[in-house]
């Protein structure tokens, strides 16, 4: 497709993405605790964007988001028990 008038890009996974010379170069994903992921956007010159922790862990606040939509926690353990919910 080089040099026609069409606009084109490479798809890529998530393991070749953070390493595609574009996305480097425009520091598109950051590595927090070991854990690789895309940086805030947008960005701005004079704006500070910086992620102080690290993504949650699947399951992590599940007991909370439970919670807060009303389940109780016998309810939300038979979830865990049955395996519904992580």
């Amino acid at each position: 497709m080089e040099g026609t008038d069409v606009c084109f890009a490479p798809v890529l996974d998530m393991s070749e993405a953070p390493k595609h010379p574009h996305n480097v170069a425009r520091k598109t994903f950051i590595e927090l605790e070991g854990v690789t992921q895309p940086a805030p956007a947008p960005r701005f010159n004079r704006t500070e964007n910086e992620i102080t922790l690290p993504p949650a862990i699947a399951g992590e606040h599940s007991k909370e988001v439970l919670h807060s939509l009303g389940l109780e926690d016998e309810e939300i353990e038979n979830l865990f028990e049955i395996g519904a919910i992580a």
